[in-house]
């Protein structure tokens, strides 16, 4: 088992040393190191607001309309995967979503899919080997699961199975590929996109953007400078669908299917309640930094924001594990086999956290597939989930949670 990775918590209350009416209300202002935080993720320069985030909103709609049209069994595989890489970038005539303004976009998941600077810039190899695992994913989606749209799901057939009164439709180990897309894709796409390469330095101080962003250098024809842009690219990736992104505490983990709406079930816990704040402050207090030049308080920002975020996905990986092990022994196989295969995307996107201390992600690609594979959640039997043992899911939780600052009893203890 692993040990405990280096905490920033101590860093965090340092930076977040608020009043507990603070604390209550998350539109605060609030100093550190000279640079004061907004009291929304509000900005402008000569009455103008510098904020933009338009491509990561757009993607969030295309990403959830894409998880929507993997349950609609009218969908062609060429539909799906036209979703998922919007060829009309390449001249492609498909038009696959049902907003006319998602068609005309030249905005695309698949690119952004593991496409980190920090991770992928010379990994072309295992990029393009995870893309493949989401168009396998829809591939097998159509080729397996939508033929037996009405049959009865049994170890080694895949079909549907009653989830109380709703109907989940699984492979022949019980896998649900929307689920795995989806899920996976918070961590492939949003999390990768957000903390390994927006937030990461060589992407924020790539070229002569530092100093630009010193002198207040704006992009060309644009209010904003290139480092300012980058970061509210970031911000647009976990509260670009929100209605008011400046502010977006109304509808916290309403906004989206991704990463806003974990953020929101997790900050429902009161083993958690202070994250999203936490995680807010942080996009607040950094992009303040960039806009005075500080880039010392800037980086601190960037690592509590990669740590608190990268524990949603753990926190809601065991979530998921120690929930489909209570079902089970409850003898409910279709709720189980769905909170497995939510546990298998969450699992999946542990792959793109990233761990401050280490500047690695907190449990390798390898480590990943030893939880997925033969050694974990599909490794008990040759019928997957229908053979899978409360030890396994135990064992794989145990072992998520020593990695992060929390307990398997904290992760489970949430709505």
């Amino acid at each position: 088992m692993r040990k405990p990775a280096l905490s920033l918590a101590l860093s965090a209350a340092t930076l977040f040393t608020l009043s507990s009416c603070e604390e209550e209300n998350n539109n605060t202002n609030f100093s550190e190191n000279g640079v004061t935080a907004p009291a929304t993720y509000t900005f402008e320069r000569n009455g103008q607001s510098t904020v933009s985030y338009e491509g990561q909103t757009t993607r969030l709609a295309m990403g959830g309309e894409l998880n929507a049209a993997l349950l609609d069994f009218s969908k062609t595989e060429e539909e799906l995967l036209e979703m998922y890489a919007n060829q009309d970038a390449n001249g492609n005539p498909v038009d696959p979503f049902m907003n006319p303004a998602l068609n005309a976009s030249t905005k695309s998941l698949r690119s952004k899919t593991a496409a980190s600077y920090a991770y992928f810039n010379t990994s072309a190899t295992e990029s393009a080997a995870i893309k493949a695992d989401f168009e396998n994913w829809i591939g097998l989606q159509v080729q397996e699961i939508f033929p037996y749209q009405n049959q009865a799901a049994a170890p080694g057939v895949a079909g549907q199975i009653a989830d109380g009164s709703s109907a989940r439709f699984v492979n022949g180990q019980g896998l649900e590929y929307n689920q795995a897309v989806g899920k996976g894709l918070i961590g492939a796409l949003v999390l990768d996109q957000m903390i390994n390469n927006y937030l990461d330095a060589g992407v924020l101080d790539a070229g002569t953007n530092r100093e630009d962003n010193s002198k207040g250098i704006t992009a060309e024809g644009k209010p904003y400078t290139t480092m300012e842009h980058k970061w509210d690219e970031a911000y647009g990736y976990l509260f670009g669908g929100a209605a008011n992104g400046a502010d977006p505490f109304t509808n916290l983990g309403g906004d989206d299917d991704f990463l806003n709406k974990y953020l929101g079930r997790v900050a429902g816990d009161e083993d958690f309640a202070n994250i999203a704040v936490e995680i807010y402050n942080a996009l607040k207090l950094g992009r303040a930094a960039i806009t005075e030049g500080n880039y010392e308080v800037r980086d601190q920002q960037v690592a509590i924001i990669r740590e608190k975020l990268s524990e949603i996905i753990g926190i809601r990986a065991v979530y998921y594990l120690e929930t489909a092990k209570q079902v089970m022994a409850a003898g409910d196989t279709g709720t189980a086999f769905h909170d497995l295969s939510e546990a298998y995307g969450f699992i999946y996107s542990l792959r793109f956290t990233h761990n401050p201390a280490t500047n690695q992600p907190y449990f390798s690609a390898a480590e990943v597939e030893n939880f997925l594979g033969s050694n974990g959640l599909l490794g008990d039997g040759p019928n997957g989930f229908w053979d899978i043992k409360a030890s396994t899911l135990e064992n794989i939780a145990q072992d998520i949670a020593a990695s992060f600052n929390f307990t398997v009893a904290q992760a489970a203890n949430l709505n």
